[in-house]
């Protein structure tokens, strides 16, 4: 079997050509506000920014302005010359043009040892800057940007300095992709989660508790469904599932290396005197579990799976609806093995992953193999031993996967899944990572077939990784639209007029007896009222009860997806329902 792991390169030639705009949008802003000091302006994806100290705000009134004086720029043919100059030489130059933040820059670099610096000139304008740039302005497309926002910004992102104006643009190859990308990402605004589970009334957030989500009755049968599957599928593949508790003493912390790697983004208390912590990870408490008791080579592998809530401390300014919260379930799993175990169960983890992406409708998954950080505990051997065998599970299964040395866990390698949405948008959920320094540090055994203990390998896996965020990422997935196995109301009852409830009822109850998720609607509204109330919390049937219906025992049902309607004996549409739920269809078929 060949090698199949691939590195993917960023688009250089549109990271140069994004670099090169900075300097035309920082050129265009100096020109039309003299008194301007510019400080940095890098390429980041979709775009670039530059950060500005102006002497007066500005505001987005202006942008048509300074666009148009880009665009002025662009049309002259400048050239990007790169010159060489002594530090002290360029402290000189940028002290001459009172530019305090570049002086800041550069004496940075002297003070780490460098002697010459690099300045780029684009006609009279220049900057620091270590390049590189496109050749010529004609080398930049004027209809494949646009300036987009501004944000606050302080010199070097220390609250102590100066909060500067941050200008953002767009740019890309083509005016065809920069239409196509704000295209997206105006439809990911209208499947903003956070809007959606006010509609669908699935959960709140409330300054009594801020990154901390309040789960509605809605949206806890939402929350609930993903883990009635979870738990069942983890069954059928031989987890068993553990608890361990919220709060565990500060000693169990150091141990773990959470303490030396991961206390700032921790939540602390004390008990009776003595240090605890709220736990950021379940796998210290797992290990506790592995750990009170005698362990044979005969259980393994053992896989021990948790539901484990977590706390992180998250800085205000990050948190995002149920993106980014200071509270969450995981859906750990931890799996003890011997070292010849772990292909074979990564390759079992792998294609558990795939099933439960592709059974919630993620059918492209991008995997990715992180190798040793700089920050990390354990030997150099033992990382490569487990830096190997997930490798040699990505190339059984004939994978491709992107490599990125460096970026794994500080106890180890790890394999990271990163599903694609509806809209093309992509998002790290899941995680398998290979643990030798663990079952090390908390000093953990099993006997081997010799009779001699020996230290078991830790498998750490989550697939969700939080069940908050990949609910999140299922709303703005399908749009609140869920398949029926996941809808929190799977068919809302809507009597046509008073004299129909009773039948409405006796319906319903029907309904509920197979365990179907019913709603009646009883409210003294219009029929056209009722309906447009289904549709906006994405109902997946309407079941219509009128004369007619009560007539023939049967019901209308129209789907939230179009406009016509069918009419089913009761029977027919419970068992086609329920059919549908049993297979996780994630189309309606009604």
């Amino acid at each position: 079997m060949p090698q199949v792991k691939i590195e993917e390169k960023i688009d250089e030639k549109l990271e140069t050509a994004r670099h090169s705009m900075s300097h035309i949008l920082a050129m265009a802003v100096q020109k039309l506000f003299p008194e301007t000091k510019v400080a940095i302006g890098p390429a980041i994806d979709n775009g670039f920014y530059y950060d500005f100290d102006f002497k007066e705000p500005i505001s987005e009134n202006n942008f048509n302005k300074i666009t148009k004086e880009m665009k002025r720029l662009l049309s002259q043919n400048l050239k990007f010359d790169q010159e060489f100059m002594t530090t002290d030489e360029a402290i000189k130059l940028f002290n001459e043009k009172n530019e305090i933040y570049k002086v800041d820059l550069i004496e940075e670099l002297k003070a780490k040892g460098e002697k010459n610096v690099s300045i780029y000139k684009t006609g009279e304008w220049l900057d620091l800057c270590k390049g590189p740039h496109v050749e010529n302005t004609k080398n930049l497309n004027p209809a494949a940007f646009k300036i987009d926002k501004l944000a606050g910004a302080y010199w070097r992102g220390d609250d102590k300095n100066k909060m500067l104006t941050r200008i953002y643009c767009l740019s890309f190859n083509t005016e065809e992709e920069l239409n196509n990308f704000i295209k997206l990402r105006e439809e990911a605004i209208l499947r903003d989660h956070r809007n959606i589970g006010k509609d669908m009334n699935l959960f709140g957030f409330y300054a009594e508790g801020p990154g901390f989500p309040f789960w509605k009755p809605n949206g806890m049968i939402l929350y609930n469904s993903v883990l009635e599957y979870w738990r069942k599928l983890h069954t059928e593949h031989g987890y068993q599932e553990i608890k361990t508790p919220i709060i565990l003493n500060e000693e169990l912390w150091h141990r773990s290396g959470h303490w030396d790697n991961y206390k700032e983004n921790m939540y602390f208390t004390v008990i009776d005197e003595a240090a605890y912590a709220v736990k950021p990870m379940n796998c210290p408490g797992g290990l506790l579990i592995f750990k009170d008791g005698i362990h044979s080579y005969k259980e393994f592998p053992l896989k021990l799976a948790e539901l484990g809530l977590v706390h992180r401390h998250e800085k205000s300014g990050v948190l995002h609806g149920l993106f980014r919260v200071r509270q969450f379930t995981q859906d750990d799993a931890h799996i003890y093995c011997t070292v010849e175990q772990i292909k074979e169960e990564v390759i079992k983890v792998i294609k558990l992953t795939q099933k439960i992406y592709g059974d919630f409708g993620f059918k492209d998954v991008h995997i990715e193999l992180s190798t040793r950080p700089a920050k990390s505990i354990g030997s150099e051997e033992m990382w490569k031993t487990a830096e190997q065998a997930l490798a040699d599970s990505l190339d059984e299964l004939n994978i491709y996967y992107k490599l990125n040395p460096g970026d794994g866990a500080f106890y180890g390698p790890k394999i990271d899944f990163h599903i694609k949405d509806a809209i093309g948008r992509t998002w790290q959920c899941g995680t398998i990572q290979c643990d030798f320094s663990m079952p090390e540090r908390f000093d953990i055994t099993y006997v081997g077939q010799d009779g001699q203990s020996h230290r078991p390998v830790m498998l750490h896996r989550a697939i969700f990784g939080s069940i908050e965020r990949f609910i999140g990422i299922l709303i703005e997935h399908y749009n609140g639209k869920f398949p029926v196995w996941l809808s929190p109301v799977q068919i809302e009852f809507i009597p046509i007029s008073q004299v129909h409830n009773e039948f409405v009822e006796e319906t319903a109850k029907l309904f509920r007896q197979k365990g179907l998720r019913i709603d009646v609607n009883y409210k003294d509204d219009t029929f056209g009222k009722k309906l447009r109330d289904a549709r906006l919390r994405r109902v997946p049937y309407i079941a219509i009860v009128g004369d007619k219906e009560i007539e023939e025992k049967s019901i209308s049902i129209k789907n939230r997806d179009n406009q016509e309607q069918k009419t089913y004996k009761i029977n027919e549409a419970v068992a086609k329902i329920l059919k549908e739920i049993e297979a996780k269809t994630l189309t309606l078929g009604l």
